[in-house]
């Protein structure tokens, strides 16, 4: 007898990595903009590989949330944004930041607590801010700037500056009331604002089946009436293209939109254990399955094929950013601390100029 539960609409195909590991279709990009998203991919990888490296022999002193495995959802979804757009992360946005200010130096900055990072060494890892190029901040508690997002899509509504507000979002952040509701009121209220959810299928060690009926997020989408594109999210391409579609189709008048990207993190919850012992159905199989799904491997193994990318090229190329990433390093670990009077600076707000 067939049960209710074999009609629910699932992830499908884009759940197994086993089905996901051939090379991307690059053809809808021209050579600048597909190297362009190797290189920011590559930069905020080798980024996080420095701080897990750092916080695992001691030299950061509080916790990084790393997404090593989901820098095409970030670089993607940044192709169509503007500056004047107003992007929101969550505790875990190494890469949404600089897949818009490719910055390593002052992330490494705020990361160690100095006083030239892009908090001003307030903030750490998952308090991030960077104005200027439209991240208007990361808070670690989940859900939490999913109605800032919506705020600020509704500013950009009214101002009729065609500017979009952007949340960034995992699938546990999707079990929070906030996220429902915001969906109803940028939907009732036209807002245009686009979702991003990371469907990685684990809020922190608990996989989605212990936790929701199917995998599928962007059901809560139809549920609203608001337009959603499904992607895997370890094809930058991909993303870029429904992203594209999505943002200027909130910008211009239709509303909020939802992007869900079905990725993976090569790390576990929080700094730079795999989490391989503890999550339910993540076991060294997954994760080495994963592993050749890897976005970054993907794309370089497309455009070695169409003959304008080299070995010799990447491996430059890889030599560059290791530089720029040690002597980012060593530039922040030398800067200095805020000075201890600045503690309450940033704890109330004043008009005073």
């Amino acid at each position: 007898m067939k049960k209710d539960s074999d009609n629910i609409e699932k992830v499908g195909k884009l759940a197994d990595p086993k089905l996901n590991n051939q090379p991307l279709d690059i053809s809808s990009f021209n050579a600048d903009d597909i190297e362009s998203f190797y290189k920011r991919m590559v930069l905020i990888r080798k980024s996080e590989e420095q701080l897990a490296k750092y916080r695992e022999n001691g030299v950061i002193g509080g916790p990084v949330h790393l997404g090593g495995g989901q820098e095409a959802i970030a670089v993607g979804v940044s192709f169509s944004l503007k500056k004047t757009d107003r992007i929101f992360g969550t505790h875990r946005s190494h890469s949404h930041l600089l897949a818009v200010n490719p910055d390593p130096y002052r992330l490494f900055a705020e990361v160690l607590g100095k006083d030239t990072g892009f908090s001003k060494g307030m903030g750490g890892s998952m308090h991030l801010w960077d104005k200027p190029n439209g991240f208007y901040g990361a808070v670690p508690i989940v859900g939490g700037t999913i109605p800032l997002a919506v705020g600020a899509g509704l500013s950009a509504k009214m101002t009729n500056t065609k500017d979009i507000g952007l949340a960034y979002l995992g699938d546990g952040a999707a079990e929070e009331g906030i996220f429902h509701e915001s969906l109803n009121l940028a939907r009732v209220q036209k807002i245009p604002v686009l979702f991003v959810v990371e469907n990685n299928f684990f809020s922190s060690h608990m996989h989605i089946s212990e936790r929701q009926p199917t995998d599928l997020i962007s059901r809560f989408a139809k549920a609203n009436d608001i337009t959603s594109k499904l992607v895997d999210g370890n094809d930058v391409c991909e993303v870029a293209n429904a992203a594209e579609y999505l943002i200027n189709y909130s910008r211009n008048g239709n509303g909020p939109v939802l992007l869900e990207a079905i990725t993976y993190r090569s790390y576990g919850h929080v700094d730079w254990r795999q989490d391989i012992d503890v999550g339910v159905n993540r076991s060294m199989e997954d994760l080495e399955d994963w592993n050749k799904r890897d976005p970054i491997s993907r794309l370089k193994a497309s455009m070695l094929d169409s003959d304008f990318w080299s070995e010799e090229q990447d491996q430059f190329l890889m030599e560059e950013m290791d530089k720029l990433i040690n002597q980012s390093w060593q530039q922040a670990e030398s800067d200095e601390y805020p000075v201890s009077s600045s503690t309450n600076d940033y704890v109330f707000y004043s008009s005073k100029k």
